[in-house]
């Protein structure tokens, strides 16, 4: 069984996790009701992997020994002043993601929990698509710009980064 020290972490992210469904859904409504719909359809679909997260962290607390604990969650934000705004929150977002993990797995490594270290990896390496999948976007926004007119073809170029990713939308059982 993981420390309680090591609970703790765990369960603190588990509690990231769905504050980061939670953001990711808001940030899908924002989109969508600036007529971004395939902005709004990734995002949704990104709040859907934060949830599929926090289980695999619930199932492991609870399979260890430990009780998963769900706390008091955050508002997310809800208002932004731009599609470029969205994106920059969400790269933001996910390097506090990865900074927790990274939390977690050092802590783990420190008290030889290799049990917990070794399911933590899978984490590591999510969150390193993660971070390239948000600077890609970012990347296309500037190489597209968010201007009024190019908002539409940005939101045409998510459509298509979206397409590619295994167990997306467009790639339902591809992984």
């Amino acid at each position: 069984m993981p420390s309680p020290s090591m609970l703790e972490l765990l369960n603190r992210q588990v509690n990231l996790e769905v504050f980061s469904s939670n953001q990711y859904r808001q940030m899908s409504t924002w989109c969508e009701q600036k007529g971004l719909t395939n902005c709004a359809t990734f995002l949704l679909s990104q709040a859907e992997e934060e949830l599929d997260h926090m289980r695999k962290l619930w199932t492991f607390i609870n399979e260890t020994g430990g009780m998963a604990d769900m706390g008091a969650l955050d508002a997310p934000i809800s208002s932004f002043d731009s599609a470029a705004e969205v994106f920059e929150s969400a790269m933001a977002h996910e390097k506090k993601v990865t900074r927790s993990i990274n939390e977690m797995v050092a802590h783990a490594f420190s008290e030889q929990d290799f049990a917990t270290f070794n399911f933590l990896q899978w984490f590591v390496s999510e969150q390193v698509e993660e971070e390239a999948l948000f600077q890609t976007i970012l990347d296309r926004m500037g190489l597209i710009g968010s201007g009024d007119r190019s908002l539409y073809f940005f939101d045409q170029e998510i459509a298509q980064i979206q397409a590619q990713i295994p167990n997306g939308p467009a790639g339902e059982g591809a992984e």
